[in-house]
Order: structure tokens, then C-alpha cells, then sequence
């Protein structure tokens, strides 16, 4: 017999959230989101677009301006056999809602001496490059990461923000879901080619815990996450024409690290460049440098490089906003001086 193919689609990040969540929520009757605007309104970065209509008010649940409310009964909703899926509008808003995320959903199973699991899915947006200023525009992927009980993940394409968002949704541990605006492909923002993806229209899982390999390459690794993985493969495009030819690594999982697809990369081609769309200090960036190293320092040829934001607010400016999110000319300039060395 003709082996049956899969059936394939095109679509955005966002509508590829979409579709995880209408799987899961039919295939799993505790599955449940909370959130701000998540109803008849579908989320401000699409995130739920059409959903309230096929589940209802029930399961697909507006709640008010109370993070410290609606995050604090997904905690009690998860212990009682429940699977929450909670919309935190802008991670920038964690703050807020430090207690429940960090001291309940992150330590209750340990404390509970594993007794009590808490399968919480946080879905966040995160991400610059719309003039949202200080408040709206961060990544923080590192806040999270530094905290022990989490899984923390931020895909970058649409196949993987599908797969990831049912893995996710599928484990007893909590996970926090990080996705980036610009990548959820919405017609009100600037669209980019990258935030539009073949998607298997079957349910599918990716691992929470692997990394990459998005680009080939024997001369130089970079290690990036989100927005930055589309600036490193633009970088990349234009340094082969130097005949620099780059490796690079979508993160993907902010914790747990996947160190061994790095390690083996750094191996391979002696050079190791880490951008992130976090802030510099005790960020991911150094994370992963402290990791390389201690664990192959004998592989590298030449200075781990960092790029990120510098340690500032991020400005409302447009044009400040451009200079202190890293991009495609920060990472060529970056690895051309040390190959040109």
C-alpha cells in the first residue's frame, strides 16, 4: 500500500498555537485557559483567536486585570487533576505575580514531597522592536531560568511553537511558554517570512530539552534564541559570501540547557558567539559561556563573544530601541573581528 503522507500546512506562529490548543483542548477535557482578553477578543497576539466560540466561556475563561487572582487558581485547578493553561499578557508583567509563579507553581511539587503535581502551562509574550517601551518590551528569559521546578521554552518557528505548546501542555511539570511577538506573524505588526512555517496538522510533540541545529556550518558556532536565531541566519547568509560558513543553534529550551548539541558544535568549529535578546548580566549569554567554559575550553580557538541588550531600560525610541536590540551587523561585525584576527 501507498504509505499515507502527512498533511502539511503553512502557517503563523500564532495560528500554529491555535491549532495546539484546539487539539489538546479535544483530545483533553482538564485542559482550560485563563487570561486577559483571551475570550471573544482572542488574545492580543492572536493566541486564541476562535477558540471561546468551540469551547465557550468554561473552558476559554476572561478573567479580570488580576494576575495574582487567575494565576493563583491555575495553581489550585492543576492540584485538583486540572491542566491550566494561563495567559500572562506580557511577561513583563511577572513581576506582579512573583509568589504564585516562584514560591507555588515553581516549589509546591518538591515541597509536597512529589505528592502534588501542578501540569501549569504559562504562556507569555515577550519580545521589542515596537516602540513598547521599558514595561512591555522585555524577554526575561533568564528570570525565569535562574529559578529551580520550571521548564522554561521559547521556540522560534511555527512547527516547533506547536510541538513545544503540546509537549508543554502534556507534562506534569510546570512549564513557562515564552513566544515572541513578532514571530506570531499578525497582520496589525511588521510581518517577517520567518513567522510563517510548514506545520504538520496532526497533533505532534517536540522535546522541551533539545536545542537545534537551524544552519550548518564548520567555522563558527552562534547560539541564539527567538528573533535573534532569524538575525544569526541573516548574518550567516551574508558571511558565507565572505566565505565565513557559520553554524547555527536555536536554543529553544532556556532550561534545561540542551549543553551537548552546543558542545558538539563548539567542537566542531572552534568559535562561539551567544546573542539574546535578554539583558547581558547574569543572563543566558553568560550561562552558556560559563558552560562552554568549563566543559570545552580545549575546543575553543579564540574569546567566547556575548551580545545582548546592555544593562538599560529599553527606550520608547524607535531609533534607541534598534541600537540596543542586537542584529544581523552587530553579530557579522562581531565574528569577522575575531576571524580576521
Amino acid at each position: 500500500m501507498e504509505a499515507i503522507k502527512e498533511k502539511i500546512k503553512k502557517l503563523t506562529g500564532s495560528k500554529a498555537m491555535i491549532q495546539a490548543l484546539e487539539q489538546e483542548m479535544i483530545r483533553d477535557h482538564t485542559v482550560f485557559m485563563m487570561g486577559e482578553d483571551i475570550g471573544k477578543y482572542g488574545g492580543i497576539f492572536g493566541s486564541t483567536t476562535g477558540l471561546f466560540d468551540k469551547f465557550g466561556k468554561d473552558r476559554i475563561m476572561d478573567t479580570p486585570i488580576s494576575e495574582t487572582g487567575f494565576i493563583g487558581a491555575a495553581v489550585g485547578a492543576a492540584a485538583e487533576g486540572f491542566r491550566p493553561i494561563v495567559e500572562l499578557m506580557f511577561v513583563d508583567f511577572h513581576g506582579v505575580v512573583m509568589d504564585q509563579i516562584y514560591n507555588h507553581i515553581a516549589k509546591i511539587h518538591y515541597m509536597s514531597g512529589g505528592a502534588v503535581k501542578l501540569p501549569i502551562v504559562l504562556l507569555t509574550a515577550v519580545g521589542g522592536g515596537y516602540s513598547d517601551a521599558a514595561q512591555h518590551s522585555q524577554t526575561l528569559y533568564a528570570s525565569f531560568g535562574h529559578l529551580p521546578g520550571l521548564k522554561i521554552v521559547a521556540p522560534t518557528f511555527p512547527k516547533d511553537i506547536k510541538g513545544m505548546l503540546i509537549a508543554a501542555i502534556r507534562d506534569d511539570n510546570p512549564v513557562v511558554f515564552m513566544f515572541h511577538k513578532t514571530l506570531q506573524g499578525l497582520g496589525w505588526m511588521d510581518q517577517i517570512d520567518a513567522s510563517l512555517g510548514e506545520v504538520p496538522e496532526e497533533a505532534f510533540t517536540t522535546p522541551l530539552n533539545k536545542a537545534n541545529v537551524v544552519r550548518k556550518g564548520k567555522d563558527f558556532t552562534i547560539v541564539a534564541v527567538q528573533m535573534m536565531v532569524i538575525k544569526a541566519l541573516e548574518a550567516a547568509k551574508k558571511l558565507a559570501e565572505q566565505g565565513i560558513d557559520v553554524e547555527v543553534i536555536d536554543l529553544r529550551s532556556i532550561k534545561p540547557i540542551d549543553k551537548e548539541t552546543i558542545l558538539k558544535s563548539v567542537a566542531k568549529t572552534n568559535h562561539l558567539l551567544i546573542v539574546d535578546e535578554d539583558y547581558m548580566s547574569y543572563g543566558i549569554t553568560a550561562e552558556i559561556s560559563a558552560i562552554v567554559a568549563s566543559e570545552g575550553f580545549e575546543y575553543l580557538n579564540a574569546p567566547i563573544i556575548r551580545l545582548a541588550i546592555p544593562d538599560v531600560p529599553i527606550p520608547y525610541s524607535r531609533v534607541m530601541e534598534k541600537y540596543v536590540i542586537p542584529d544581523e551587523k552587530d553579530i557579522m561585525n562581531a565574528i569577522i573581528k575575531v576571524i580576521k584576527k
